[in-house]
């Protein structure tokens, strides 16, 4: 027997709006976060393994893929910060009202793309690139 059962509505039903997608890339990014942890990991065996295991990982990081892997972890890093504080903000019952949340949204991107900036810029011009 078949019942004709209500199913939730689809994304493609909803109209996109900013917090959605705050929301949605806070998710994804505490996910590519996971993806650093295992980089982290990766360079701490590297460590164990001697220097040419090092060189070997140190070989992969400074390849452009392995900067642009860290510059998304980073982004991601700084995005997953500041969405945090906007939902700490949230729990003491502040910024609910519909210009405060697209208005944190936007503070959050910017800080997440300032301060990456910021720190590859700082990064190239010590050297550490």
């Amino acid at each position: 027997m078949v019942r004709e059962r209500p199913t939730s509505p689809h994304t493609t039903i909803w109209r996109w709006h900013l917090t959605m997608a705050t929301s949605i890339l806070h998710r994804i990014t505490g996910v590519a976060l996971y993806g650093g942890a295992l980089i982290a990991a990766a360079w701490a065996l590297s460590l164990a393994g001697g220097p040419e295991t090092y060189a070997a990982f140190k070989g992969v990081m400074g390849s452009f893929l392995g900067k642009l892997a860290l510059f998304g972890l980073t982004l991601a890093g700084f995005y997953h910060l500041g969405n945090g504080v906007r939902h700490l903000t949230w729990d003491l019952g502040h910024g609910f009202d519909l210009k405060s949340a697209n208005a944190s949204a936007v503070g959050v991107i910017a800080f997440a793309v300032a301060a990456t900036l910021a720190v590859w810029v700082i990064a190239g011009m010590t050297g550490a690139l």
